[in-house]
């Protein structure tokens, strides 16, 4: 059924590698970047307002262009990346990004030493004034800025250093080979066997997984422990006293605030997973659940399988009952091939939406095995789909959104599409698997993440004293999951090398926390939603979300969340999340 899924068409950006329209916005990038430098470079801080607005276009146009040939084939490597051909592309376009960012990273430069007053005197320029968002948040990084020669070193050498790092480990894992009734399946199918219905099958996946992970345990280390020591010489140098700090501040967060969301978790999880994996293994009948059947369908479900055309209309369906602008934008992702959702070997597990530049438009990559987890999978990325085109007005600067709201979109996107299935459930049997199927997905999202963020933190800590062994490393997993599964889940020995296919610890150090981030803030929007629509506002909160989703960049979350009378510095906020997930646990308590 899932064998109807599409595949992407990217003749919207280029024709292919060889488009000469490709090679002519390359040399493009190349030849207007130089020309910028030898304009402005060192200059910025006796420049006019005009003139300062002026450059700053130029800026953002170059490297709109850049974007475009570096989104096309970081799309085609994702999409098979065990072509050598497309693997030396993608390189290629990665060196010369470099050496284009190289060039023109004075911009921000200059701009994040100017003086305050100074800056107060230009944005009194109408041509300015646009800018100030963008402004704001070069100017943060101030404080943590090298000189101009390092800056530009550490750029030239990215796609050879950390850059390179995270292409062996995007190839190793896509090359890698699981063993599975006497045959070999990809990643992507070896992780979706985990939620099949057959148990056996779930323990031949579990162990296959654990064993060709654990057979690459020595490499995958090596790669994690790479990775880490080159973020803590580079945080150190740039005056970072955490970790988690560097991420911080590119999310526009504060460590406090994060701080809290973690410890409001960690503090949940007896009434939250402990609670709820004791429950399923009441249902499946066993003292302790396996770890390979945490996310094993209930017994009673009838594993469903939905085509691609139904779960096309499930989810355009729930946008339209929410708005029909938002299932406006979101239709020409399947009318015009923008999604590519059929599994294949060398075809990147997971799932994302690539936001591309503002003068195109995203496109969403995901495996599609026709189960209702993949259905909210869609839902997720096409709400991030739907969120990037809104903010694309913004342009290249400004329309992308900082990690602590990038996650809103998608997971109230999820949530419409739950509830748009469970709507339209008609047994009660059905309502209660796809309810446990949602706090399934909550605690992923939730204790899950940070698990693996808490995962993070003690081995870049540890990293620091020198470098872990792979079994050190799996030391650290094992306390870490141990704390958020509980009890009801029994991880074993086997369980030790997971850590290892795990993406975002390699390409984007501490990403998970995003994602409780946004369930959690989701979670407390949803709740204000359903409070505006009990009093027939539904209208003025979908307005003011759409606001939310087309301001992209330029604001802060907490100014954000203020428009909705919500506080993410307070611990109340992150208990209406926390309260939700714990409320829809005692409804399934009450079903039994």
């Amino acid at each position: 059924m899932p064998d109807s899924s599409p595949i992407w068409d990217l003749k919207d950006l280029y024709a292919g590698m060889d488009d000469s329209a490709l090679a002519a916005d390359l040399a493009s990038a190349r030849k207007d970047a130089a020309t910028l430098a030898v304009g402005w470079q060192g200059k910025l801080a006796t420049a006019s307002g005009a003139e300062l607005a002026m450059v700053i276009a130029e800026y953002e146009r170059i490297f709109e262009s850049l974007g475009k040939v570096q989104s096309h084939a970081q799309l085609l490597f994702a999409a098979n990346t065990i072509d050598a051909a497309i693997a030396k592309h993608h390189q290629s376009v990665r060196e010369a990004g470099a050496e284009v960012n190289a060039k023109l990273l004075f911009v921000e430069l200059e701009i994040a030493v100017m003086d305050d007053a100074h800056v107060a005197v230009l944005m009194q320029t109408r041509e300015c004034v646009r800018w100030r968002p963008w402004l704001r948040r070069v100017r943060a990084m101030a404080p943590h800025q090298l000189s101009a020669d390092m800056e530009r070193m550490l750029a030239e050498r990215a796609p050879a250093g950390r850059g390179a790092w995270v292409r062996l480990f995007d190839e190793t894992a896509a090359a890698m080979k699981f063993a599975f009734q006497g045959t070999e399946v990809t990643e992507a199918e070896i992780l979706d066997k985990l939620s099949n219905p057959d148990a056996t099958i779930r323990k031949e996946a579990g162990q296959s997984l654990s064993a060709t992970l654990k057979a690459n345990d020595r490499l995958l280390s090596l790669i994690l422990n790479t990775i880490a020591k080159d973020k803590e010489v580079e945080d150190r140098w740039r005056g970072f006293a955490r970790p988690v700090s560097s991420r911080n501040l590119a999310n526009d967060v504060d460590d406090e605030v994060v701080d809290a969301l973690v410890s409001a978790v960690s503090s949940r999880n007896a009434d939250l997973s402990h609670r709820y994996y004791a429950m399923k293994a009441g249902w499946m009948d066993v003292d302790q659940l396996d770890w390979w059947d945490r996310n094993a369908p209930l017994p009673g479900d009838d594993d469903r399988k939905f085509s691609w055309p139904e779960a096309e209309r499930i989810v355009l369906d729930a946008f339209t009952g929410f708005d029909p602008d938002m299932a406006a934008t979101a239709q020409p992702f399947f009318e015009r091939n923008w999604i590519d959702a059929a599994p294949r070997p060398g075809k990147s597990s997971g799932a994302f939406s690539h936001p591309v530049t503002p003068s195109a438009h995203p496109y969403i990559l995901m495996n599609f095995a026709g189960k209702s987890r993949d259905v909210m999978t869609l839902a997720h990325e096409m709400g991030h789909g739907v969120h990037q085109c809104l903010a694309a007005a913004n342009g290249y600067l400004m329309a992308d959104t900082p990690l602590t709201l990038a996650e809103t979109a998608s997971v109230f996107a999820e949530m419409l599409a739950f509830r748009q299935l469970v709507d339209s459930a008609e047994e009660a049997k059905t309502r209660r698997i796809l309810l446990a199927g949602k706090v399934e997905d909550m605690l992923n999202t939730v204790v899950r993440q940070i698990a693996f963020h808490n995962f993070e933190t003690a081995f870049h800590t540890a990293r620091g004293e020198g470098e872990l062994t792979a079994g050190e490393i799996s030391d650290v997993w094992m306390d870490t999951q141990r704390a958020a599964l509980g009890p009801a889940v029994r991880i074993g020995d086997d369980y030790r090398p997971v850590w290892g296919y795990i993406p975002h610890f390699v390409h984007t150090p501490f990403y998970v926390y995003a994602y409780a981030f946004g369930d959690c803030l989701v979670n407390a929007l949803w709740q204000s939603f359903q409070t505006a629509s009990a009093a027939g506002m539904s209208g003025d909160f979908v307005t003011r979300y759409k606001n939310l989703l087309c301001g992209g960049g330029t604001e802060r979350y907490d100014v954000a969340l203020a428009k909705f009378g919500l506080d993410a510095r307070q611990p109340a906020f992150w208990s209406l999340g926390l309260d939700m997930i714990s409320g829809m646990i005692d409804e399934l308590e009450g079903l039994d």
